[in-house]
């Protein structure tokens, strides 16, 4: 075996080695965000068809780009504007809005979060009744627990625009739901 055929053979290995180790480092994403982001997605599209091709959307650009990542926390806020984003372009593509199923609702409530089926599909329709921006910061703040300052941070806003829409969005909620005080 040649000089040539030995690097040629070595340099298939090493490209073998990377493939496998961008599919372990996927997967291991995958499994650790899948279901954030498509919480995420499902809030945003109305849609649970819409919201898995999202998350699809997502990973594949996960793939591609190949984004080095500082923490966990760094690479799951990328993940999750990265959502966001690919949500706003396929509201602006499809220019109308389709509802999730309640039955989908309540499914992803029971097996995810523990809420109640018939207060989650209350609150999943007030939901989505907001506007975007509103529906977007209670979402990530309230239901997927991330601090004022951290969806600030993933949205591109300041901490009191954050507040100020947390609020608005809270205040919304109550009229849509009935509960004012």
């Amino acid at each position: 075996m040649s000089f040539s055929d030995r690097r040629k053979k070595t340099n298939c290995v090493e490209e073998f080695s990377a493939v496998a180790d961008k599919n372990k480092l996927l997967e291991t994403a995958y499994d650790k965000y899948a279901d954030m982001l498509y919480r995420v997605a499902l809030s945003q599209l109305q849609s649970a068809d819409d919201a898995q091709d999202a998350v699809q959307d997502v990973f594949v650009k996960y793939i591609n780009t190949a984004p080095s990542f500082n923490d966990a926390e760094h690479e799951r806020a990328w993940l999750i504007r990265v959502t966001v984003n690919t949500c706003h372009d396929a509201m602006r593509k499809r220019k109308r809005r389709s509802y999730v199923s309640l039955d989908d609702v309540a499914e992803i409530s029971e097996q995810d979060s523990g809420f109640d089926a018939v207060g989650a599909v209350g609150v999943m329709r007030a939901l989505a009744e907001l506007p975007e921006k509103h529906r977007t910061v209670i979402v990530l703040h309230h239901l997927e627990g991330f601090s004022v300052e951290k969806v600030a941070q993933m949205l591109g806003l300041s901490v009191s625009a954050t507040k100020m829409r947390l609020s608005r969005g809270r205040d919304a909620l109550k009229k849509i739901m009935g509960k004012e005080d």
